[in-house]
């Protein structure tokens, strides 16, 4: 459980890091057709990579503090499942093409189902 919290948690270190350091580079490079949304707003990609950060700092931490896995991923799964539902509501209300269901597969609704699924297995699990 653990080695599957800190990989989880340290590519969200890694995205968090990537959006508060280069958040122009993180728009336009990451594969996932993120211009769709809208413009680039640099201070709003370094915020929403504050909330990776923290998100990642603490699965990672969880990863070497069972007494800490529920917690962390009942945040992390709260963050991912609000983040996909924000994804499903601008896709059905037309923000983004109906491609963006396939688009936003890996990244936003693959995740928040692990996730969920990873925060049952911790929450069945002794701390």
């Amino acid at each position: 459980m653990g080695v599957v919290l800190a990989i989880f948690g340290l590519g969200n270190v890694l995205n968090g890091l990537w959006m508060l350091a280069d958040p122009v580079g993180w728009y336009l490079n990451l594969p996932a057709a993120v211009p769709d949304f809208g413009p680039a707003n640099e201070h709003f990609i370094r915020d929403i990579g504050c909330a990776y950060l923290l998100v990642g700092v603490g699965l990672v931490a969880a990863a070497f503090v069972p007494r800490w896995r529920l917690a962390a991923c009942l945040a992390a799964t709260g963050f991912y499942g609000l983040h996909a539902i924000v994804h499903v509501v601008d896709t059905l209300r037309g923000l983004v093409g109906p491609e963006h269901w396939l688009i936003d597969l890996p990244g936003i609704y693959v995740p928040a189902a692990l996730l969920v699924l990873l925060t049952l297995a911790v929450a069945r699990r002794p701390a």
